[in-house]
């Protein structure tokens, strides 16, 4: 079952035509509206002016890259999820897009299966507002406690700047979900996190 009763709209914005039909076949499949867009530049106009549901974003592009694509929809308050597409192993890609705001990464080459599931879980935890800037006025948000930018557990260094943990010195790969709960468990340290309060902090939602 789909995160939503209605066809979820996808943007693919990606210069490999094998892989972009292969991702069209396979999330049409599987009911999912896919809009393609092979350049930055037009990538870019296409997520302005459409109303996605999710953005799949390639690093590597003609024209403007992924990153220069992921900054300007943030700088435009477009509330838009974002999955970015990396080069395998390129932990520097990875985490300047986490920085930039995208939501999930996934490093190429990928099971299209794998693809699906992110795209499941980011839509599961991303509010269901249009991808358009905010009105002027907002109300004032709650308060929250704001981590310092390192925290250090025995071995264990979490980076939230740069959405890093490493042990021993060692970076361990994260998708955006597991740094968001090891970021809780790292802030509350010492305390038993019950689990309603871990997964409203880290998912967005209690877990059933």
């Amino acid at each position: 079952m789909e995160p939503t009763t209605a066809e979820p709209r996808l943007l693919l914005i990606d210069d490999d035509a094998e892989l972009c039909d292969l991702i069209s076949q396979y999330l049409g499949s599987r009911g999912f509206h896919l809009d393609i867009e092979e350049s930055g530049e037009d990538g870019l106009k296409r997520a302005e002016g459409g109303s996605y549901d999710l953005l799949i974003l390639d690093v590597m592009l003609p024209g403007i890259d992924g990153f220069e694509v992921l900054r300007q929809i943030r700088a435009a308050q477009i509330n838009l999820p974002v999955v970015m597409l990396t080069a395998h192993g390129d932990e520097i890609d990875r985490i300047v897009g986490l920085e930039l705001g995208a939501d999930d990464y996934l490093p190429k080459p990928f099971n299209p299966r794998e693809l699906l599931a992110r795209i499941r879980a980011v839509l599961r935890r991303i509010p269901e507002t249009p991808a358009t800037p905010p009105p002027a006025a907002e109300p004032s948000p709650p308060e929250v406690r704001t981590p310092p930018p390192r925290q250090t557990i025995g071995d264990m260094e979490l980076d939230v700047a740069a959405r890093a943990l490493r042990c021993s010195g060692e970076a361990i790969e994260l998708t955006a979900t597991e740094f968001d709960l090891f970021a809780v468990l790292f802030r509350e340290a010492g305390r038993v996190v019950p689990r309603d309060e871990l997964s409203r902090e880290a998912l967005g939602r209690r877990l059933l």
